[in-house]
Order: C-alpha cells, then structure tokens, then sequence
C-alpha cells in the first residue's frame, strides 16, 4: 500500500489553528499508524517576510489591543482577492513543499490559507493528484467570518457548527461538499475523562484545591494575554466559597506574579500553573471558565459541560464576535467588558445558586455528542482514492504508443 501522504496548511495565529492541526496529526496516528503521514507547515511563518509580518502584527494585537484587530482584519480581507486564483506572498517555499512532499491532500486549518493555495496545488500536482479539504472553526456567520475561508473549489468543506456550515453555503461552498463535524481535540482529551466519583479527589490531591468550592477557570491563548489580576479581587471576597484554576500561557511574567500573589493571600485556595497541557482536565473540574471567544477552547467548554463567560476587555475581535454570537444567541452565555461587570455576575451566582444553575442548563442545551474518529476517517479517505490511483498508474502504466511508421518512396 502507498503512504497515504497529507499536508496540513496552518499558522499561529493565536494557538487554535495550530492545536486542530496538532489533534489532526495525533488522530491519524493513533487510527492508521505508519501508513499516513502528516505534515503540517506553519506556511504563514515560514514562506515570506510579509506574512511573518501580519502574524506578529496579529499576535500582539491580540495580547495589547484587540480593538484594533477590526482594522486589521478588514487589510487581511483583501488576500481574497490577492489569491483569487494563486498565491501571491510566500508562493516560492509553497512551490518547494508542494514538490518536494507531493501529498495526496493539502488539508487548511486557517482562513488565509485556502484561495489560491488549492489551486497553485492542483496546476503543480495536477488536477486527478491532488485534493482538498477545509476545517473551519467558526462557531457562526456574518462579521467576522472571512471570506478567505471560502474557496469553492475544495473538495470537502468542515464546518464547526450548523449554523457556521450554512453560512458558509450561502457564501459560495457546494452544500454537497459542506459537512458539520463540530469537535477536532485531541486523543486525549477524549481519552481522559474525570467522572464525578473522581471530581473532588482531582481537585484536592491533583490541584491542591478543595472538593467543596465553587471553581472559576481564569484561562489564556498560548501567548499569554489574561486579565487575572482585574478579576482576582472579587474571587478573594468570596474565598470562603469560591476558588481558581488559573493558567498563564507563554507569559513567564504573569505566572511570577501570581505566584507571589498566591502566597500574600492564603485564605484564597489557588491552582497556577504556565502554559497547560492538560486544559481538558481542568475544564472537567471547574465550574465555570472566564476565556475570549477563542475557538478551541470555547469548544473544550462545551464538550466539557463548563459554561463560559467572555472576556470581552478591551473590545472583541472579529472571529471573536462570531463566537460570543453563538452562545449569547444559543445560551444567553455572560460577557465582561470590566472588573465590575465580572463582579456583578459572581455576586449574583453566589447570592443564587439557582441562578447558576439555570444559566449552566441554557449552556448545556447546545452540547451535542460526536464520534472524534468520523472526521479523520473521511479526510484519510479521500486522500486514500488519490493515493490508490496513483499506486495503479504505478502497476499499471499506461501503454507506449509507437510513433506511425514512415514509409520511404
């Protein structure tokens, strides 16, 4: 059998299209083994100046200003037409991978990776070569969902939600070619569950916290932007009843100083930790997350059953918007713009369980139960026909034609 060749196109844009990618290739492991093999490019980072560039510019937006991001996001918008039928910045390294690896599916996980670069693989490759395939992590349409996740030609289109998918059928994807499959994490995060028998022991000898508390996950992206200390505060009057689950990204700095905040304030129970691989056990424990709307983990959220309130300090950016649209819609899900708003929710639960709890019965309205392995199957699948006709063109190659004789005078 032919190695089953796959290219997988992302960027670090934030950390979600990177861990799709990542649960992506650990998924194709765990299921065919040595018989697939992934390759993922960081094709923004890696393939020019001028998109390393936009991805920095990107990244501390994020961190420092995400108002600014709507600036930002209508520049990144012109691409749709940079890339109408090719890509423009970065084509020379896309060139070289592309005939270097020669994979049987080029696989996009990022919105400015999908125009241009399947069809620059389908004239590199060929047109009976190669095939195509979105995942898209939008959780709804409109402002914000960018046009370059619309290419027309792909041959299969993923969409997070039903909602996400028919925007994108309005947009221009074939509906026969648009699927929902809403969760791509990975094999672990499926594997390792806590059940409630096992909740409180976690709690106490795995984080240090207490069985008995209300659990407030303060989280952050990969890059570490958080606004903890604007929301610890009103946790610590409640220390009697509430605890944290705090976590700090890549942000050494954050994590020093809740470190030495932790220790000036010990009748506040208080887990730390850095950057996090095991943010799917922490969500299993705690009752509620404070998070932007970053796709990834607002996913986590729902699959996890822990309800979610949006960080919407210093404005929300565009893809963000599509997500706090989708559970304020769906679940009537909570927004902080400040430290007061943040306390005034807590307050409320803490003075009305019941409150809590009718807000956590709206989010859990939206969960859905999906079989993890249904997408990988179907994306190694059609890269799998590729692969098997090119091994028969192999075996089987078509015959010579002798040129016609010519016959002398």
């Amino acid at each position: 059998m032919s190695k089953v060749r796959i290219l997988v196109l992302t960027s670090s844009t934030g950390g979600g299209h990177d861990a799709r990618a990542e649960a992506f290739a650990e998924w194709c492991f765990q299921l065919y083994r040595h018989d697939v093999d992934v390759r993922i490019e960081q094709m923004l980072e890696n393939s020019s100046v001028i998109n390393r560039t936009g991805v920095n510019i990107y990244n501390w937006i994020q961190r420092r200003s995400p108002w600014m991001h709507k600036i930002f996001y209508t520049v990144v918008e012109a691409l749709s037409f940079l890339n109408r039928s090719s890509v423009t910045f970065g084509r020379h390294f896309y060139l070289q991978v592309l005939q270097e690896y020669r994979p049987y599916l080029v696989l996009s996980v990022h919105d400015c990776l999908n125009r241009g670069y399947f069809q620059l693989a389908r004239d590199v490759l060929g047109e009976a070569q190669v095939r195509t395939a979105t995942y898209c992590g939008e959780f709804s349409g409109g402002w914000g969902y960018s046009r370059n996740w619309i290419e027309p030609s792909v041959d299969l289109y993923f969409s997070r939600t039903p909602t996400a998918r028919d925007y994108a059928v309005k947009k221009g994807i074939p509906a026969e070619r648009a699927l929902v499959r809403g969760y791509l994490m990975r094999p672990v995060a499926h594997l390792e569950r806590i059940s409630a028998q096992q909740r409180g022991a976690y709690l106490e000898k795995r984080l240090g916290l207490r069985s008995d508390r209300f659990t407030v996950f303060l989280a952050t992206g990969g890059n570490g932007a958080n606004n903890h200390f604007a929301l610890l505060p009103t946790l610590l009057r409640y220390a009697d009843r509430c605890q944290a689950v705090v976590i700090c990204g890549h942000n050494k700095q954050a994590y020093n100083d809740l470190i030495h905040w932790r220790a000036n304030h010990p009748e506040f129970n208080c887990y730390i930790e850095g950057y996090s691989e095991i943010v799917h056990l922490l969500l299993q424990v705690s009752d509620v997350i404070v998070t932007r709307g970053g796709t990834t983990t607002c996913a986590k959220a729902l699959n996890f059953r822990c309800p979610i309130i949006f960080n919407a300090f210093g404005g929300i950016m565009p893809q963000e918007e599509l997500t706090w649209k989708f559970f304020r819609n769906g679940a009537d899900s909570k927004k902080i713009e400040s430290a007061a708003d943040f306390a005034g929710i807590i307050g409320e639960w803490m003075r009305d369980p019941a409150s809590f709890q009718s807000d956590r019965e709206k989010f859990l309205q939206l969960r859905y139960e999906e079989d993890p392995t249904l997408l990988i199957d179907e994306l190694v699948s059609l890269a799998n026909e590729v692969a098997q006709a090119d091994l028969d063109r192999q075996a089987f190659p078509p015959p010579k034609v002798n040129p016609p004789l010519t016959v002398m005078p």
